[in-house]
């Protein structure tokens, strides 16, 4: 049966809204920015472990316990800052290759701009020192000059085709302008951050972005990639601030940051860590061997392997709990946390180390890794009845 004029266009809508926002995130400067976050990451952990174990003086073994919070609290924000103006030369190379833009005068043009950009360096400040006073801000900075460098240039390419190489001296210019005229740039993009980190660090976003992250994942949209972009910067530089906040002896100032989604997504989006583990116990062989097979990945929250082996898009029997546990998981969490039962996140604490150490380095807190049980605990038993369905879903069509 055909469906009405009427009926047909909510669908048309949605059809309409799922192509614009995979077209989003299929564009130039979106897939850029997603190519270059993680080797900006790759150089966070490099310039931590740098400065921990190289610089004089960063980890000092102690005669009674172990390991020196300040000192990883204090080598944390200088790689917070190398993080930034690797992110900011990666990205100028992404978006050169991206927007076909000549690749030498782009990476110079956005490094000199990036530079231009910063907190101007003191007579006789150590790098190291410099590094920190880069701030929170400064991985937002990275990708507002990248983007503007890229975007200046490749307009300038398209109006004067024979003057592509004229488009990066001019993208600088602005920046020059600025340093001339004693504007801290780095302080605007804090200032502008401000508002938006009280809007990000409350219960209704955390619900807003694990919501939007799962469900479009059910319409067969990789939410994490398309949200990466827009969310990463701003709860990595929350994050940022717990972490100085730390080193400071300061009470915690935000909630809602990156590691906090650790307790959110066991497993990767959807809270599948529970539903791997339930299907390599499954009495259907298609579904066991898919469980097994990806129970490893889930371990250390790589889920698109199960993800698209299920598959969870449009799956009527997975996508409830996968959109739902993940909900709950973030109210619990964020209940928890702020009532004080669990440590605010001190440090930013990569997806890919298992749980539940990724939990407890994160807020250095005996009682996170319970948190975490009980959100297993939880997932598993709402996974548990969809799973059910679902086999017998598929004894239905051997």
């Amino acid at each position: 049966m055909s469906l009405s004029s009427g009926a047909s266009k909510p669908l048309f809508a949605a059809s309409k809204i799922s192509r614009a926002l995979t077209g989003f995130a299929a564009s130039p400067a979106m897939r850029a920015l997603n190519t270059a976050l993680p080797i900006g990451f790759g150089a966070l952990v490099a310039a931590l472990l740098t400065i921990l174990f190289v610089e004089p003086g960063g980890w000092r073994i102690a005669p009674h316990p172990a390991f020196s919070l300040a000192a990883i609290a204090g080598a944390m924000l200088p790689a917070f800052g190398a993080m930034s103006c690797v992110t900011a030369i990666a990205l100028a190379v992404q978006l050169a290759r991206r927007f076909a833009l000549p690749l030498v005068p782009q990476i110079v043009a956005t490094a000199l701009a990036f530079a231009l950009a910063l907190p101007r360096w003191q007579t006789g400040e150590m790098p190291l020192a410099y590094l920190s006073s880069v701030g929170a801000s400064g991985l937002l900075l990275a990708i507002i000059v990248g983007m503007l460098c890229a975007f200046v240039a490749s307009a300038t390419a398209r109006v004067l085709p024979a003057a592509r190489y004229l488009g990066a001296p001019l993208a600088l210019l602005p920046f020059v302008a600025l340093h001339a005229l004693g504007v801290d740039a780095g302080a605007l993009v804090a200032a502008a951050l401000a508002p938006l980190a009280h809007l990000g660090d409350s219960y209704p976003a955390l619900l807003a972005i694990v919501f939007v992250e799962t469900a479009l994942w059910c319409v067969g949209i990789h939410g994490p990639a398309l949200l990466a972009g827009v969310v990463t910067p701003v709860y990595l530089s929350l994050q940022a601030e717990n972490t100085h906040a730390f080193a400071a002896h300061l009470p915690l100032p935000h909630i809602v940051v990156v590691s906090l989604f650790l307790f959110v997504f066991p497993g990767g989006a959807g809270a599948t860590l529970p539903l791997a583990a339930l299907l390599a116990l499954s009495k259907i062989p298609r579904l066991r061997r898919i469980g097994r097979a990806t129970l490893p990945f889930a371990l250390v929250n790589a889920n698109e392997p199960l993800l698209f082996t299920l598959p969870i898009v449009a799956n009527p029997f997975l996508v409830l709990p996968f959109v739902g546990i993940p909900m709950l998981l973030a109210s619990i969490t964020y209940a928890a946390v702020s009532a004080g039962w669990v440590a605010r996140a001190a440090f930013y604490v990569p997806s890919s180390i298992p749980a539940p150490l990724s939990v407890y380095l994160a807020t250095l807190d005996w009682r996170a890794p319970i948190l975490l049980f009980v959100n297993l605990l939880l997932a598993t038993l709402l996974w548990l009845p969809a799973v059910w369905a679902y086999e017998r879903h598929e004894v239905g069509l051997a």
